[in-house]
């Protein structure tokens, strides 16, 4: 709800966390000239009866998200959590977030599956050490590349 109510996304908590995961600065991060934030829904889909945030309503990127990525023609793409990957990566995802970020290699330096940078997921990033020691510098690496002008974040 906080995230709805700035009016930007990940302007919270999670937002921190993504943005050190990148390597960049809130100013850097929220840049409309160098980076675009595209969620798989434009709302805030509400709560479900536990309390937690639902998911985004699959009508939304049915609807725009192809057209959205057709027109904006990344270089970089982050897949921040099950849904995006999914949705990105079809087949590839389907056996859950901890196996499709295992396999970052199999997509980067193009694309790199994210698990959502949530607090909910502190105890998945304690259990997989190897995210902040594998993915995190050569996600790092690619998102400074392309911050830096270069065309490709493989060179």
């Amino acid at each position: 709800m906080r995230v709805h109510l700035a009016g930007r996304p990940f302007a919270d908590r999670s937002g921190d966390r993504l943005r050190d995961w990148m390597g960049v600065s809130e100013a850097e991060f929220y840049d409309r000239s160098r980076i675009a934030i595209v969620p798989m829904a434009f709302c805030f889909p509400g709560y479900d009866a536990r309390g937690a945030d639902l998911p985004p309503p699959p009508l939304c990127a049915q609807t725009w998200r192809k057209q959205v990525m057709t027109e904006l023609r990344p270089r970089l793409t982050l897949l921040v959590g099950g849904h995006a990957q999914c949705w990105h990566l079809g087949a590839a995802a389907r056996q859950g977030v901890t196996r499709t970020v295992a396999a970052w290699r199999d997509h980067a330096p193009q694309i790199f599956p994210l698990p959502h940078p949530s607090w909910r997921n502190t105890g998945w990033l304690r259990r997989n050490s190897w995210f902040e020691a594998e993915l995190l510098p050569e996600l790092r690496a690619a998102v400074a590349k392309l911050l830096r002008g270069s065309d490709d974040p493989a060179g």
